[in-house]
């Protein structure tokens, strides 16, 4: 069985993500979308949402699962006995640290490959950072998210604007 992992911190996912996302169920047998935990970066939704947000919104694509790690990458695929790590690629910009970072991981462990993917033209100007702060100033978000995540999202900041 070919087992992909598309890990990153979704924050939240967005139709971006589910583009990339559904082109690799395509390609393989299982895939773990796996939510990850970023020391650096100060998440707006815990691990738990995010996973739960991922697991909604991937709920209609039978080989795929929501899943979360900590600690390294490669550590996480071998777990799930992965042979591809997926990385979306928006613009020319990810390239150089995404190459970096598969690099990184190849010298890890060289049985695991790197898989670039692009999403949708349609999709490539958006990004989590982005549609958290077009939410945060009250913007509609509609477009670049699932129904779920914009609902999520509605909640979390009318908290804060209390």
């Amino acid at each position: 069985m070919r087992t992909a992992i598309y890990p990153g911190s979704f924050d939240p996912i967005t139709n971006g993500h589910l583009d990339v996302i559904q082109r690799a169920a395509k390609l393989f047998d299982r895939v773990f979308v796996a939510v990850a935990k970023n020391e650096s970066k100060h998440p707006l939704f815990t691990m738990a949402e995010r996973r739960g947000l991922v697991a909604r919104s991937i709920k209609h694509l039978p080989n795929v699962e929501a899943d979360v790690f900590t600690g390294l990458l490669v550590s996480y695929v071998e777990s799930r006995s992965g042979s591809a790590i997926i990385r979306g690629l928006r613009a020319v910009s990810d390239f150089e640290f995404e190459f970096q970072l598969a690099l990184m991981n190849r010298k890890l462990n060289e049985k695991i490959e790197t898989i670039f993917m692009m999403p949708k033209d349609t999709y490539t100007f958006i990004n989590s950072r982005i549609v958290k702060e077009i939410s945060r100033l009250g913007g509609d978000v509609t477009a670049f998210v699932p129904k779920e995540v914009k609902v999520a999202l509605d909640a979390k900041f009318a908290k804060l604007h209390r």
